[in-house]
């Protein structure tokens, strides 16, 4: 967004014109002109065409408008890092708050949408939930992504959504682990000894071999591209893995609160 930004302002500047008076031309506020050059808006196609007309008809706001990275519904801080994963070899994550996107059911999804302020109307519950589960693609992807998930056990008897979510949050779950390209482990209330104090973490693997890690936190997010600190992370999720259960263990324990309600 900020590179095609950039472009709309270069085009603009070699035309000639002002923002207020290339916000005239296209029929927007010059305060909208100035969020999408400072890549903080997403241009719609009314601006994009009447862009290109306004600034000559160049056709460099048509061809680079289908290559914005913005995916609608998913936080601007977590875009970056949705592009690397659509293409990871490896997918690793740790979660201490919620189940991973990836491994979430619609009604569960939705029930932690409604429930973190602000109050969102119906709309931008079901974008937010829709981004979130087209996300689930990558299971299907060719070449297979090997995943491996570590949730807490405290997540499973949450009761997130009542009763009905969890039973079918819970058999969603033994479903997805029984894939060939996916290891989910649980780690259990009582571990003393535990890796993951530093909160939720994600690691990928990239065609090239490189690790990527990512952490969120309250309205951000941080892309860690850095080798030395990436791993860092590569070694607390070793650690968490061998404190976790076991994947066959983790099966009996969803099992076991599945038949629990």
């Amino acid at each position: 967004m900020r590179t095609f930004g950039a472009v709309v302002q270069a085009l603009r500047e070699h035309a000639g014109l002002s923002r207020e008076e290339f916000a005239e031309m296209v029929r927007y506020s010059k305060h909208t002109v100035a969020s999408v050059e400072q890549g903080r808006r997403m241009p719609d196609n009314d601006f994009v065409e009447r862009g290109e007309v306004a600034l000559g008809n160049t056709g460099a706001l048509r061809k680079a408008a289908p290559h914005l990275t913005r995916k609608a519904g998913l936080a601007s801080w977590f875009r970056e890092w949705a592009r690397l994963e659509a293409h990871a070899l490896t997918l690793w994550t740790y979660e201490c708050r919620v189940l991973p996107g990836l491994l979430q059911t619609e009604r569960y999804a939705r029930a932690i949408t409604e429930s973190v302020p602000p109050v969102k109307d119906e709309e931008q519950v079901i974008k937010q939930v829709t981004a979130r589960l087209q996300r689930q693609r990558l299971f299907d992807r060719k070449p297979p992504i090997a995943f491996s998930f570590i949730v807490e056990q405290a997540l499973l008897e949450r009761g997130t959504g009542g009763p009905d979510v969890t039973r079918e949050l819970l058999d969603h779950l033994l479903e997805q682990s029984s894939q060939f390209n996916v290891e989910l482990q649980i780690m259990p209330r009582y571990q003393p000894d535990h890796a993951g104090f530093d909160g939720p973490l994600m690691l990928l693997e990239s065609p090239d071999n490189k690790w990527f890690g990512y952490a969120e936190g309250q309205r951000s997010g941080i892309l860690i591209s850095d080798p030395k600190a990436a791993s860092i992370m590569l070694q607390r999720y070793a650690r968490l893995r061998s404190q976790a259960l076991t994947p066959a263990d983790s099966r009996s324990l969803l099992k076991q609160l599945r038949g629990a309600l």
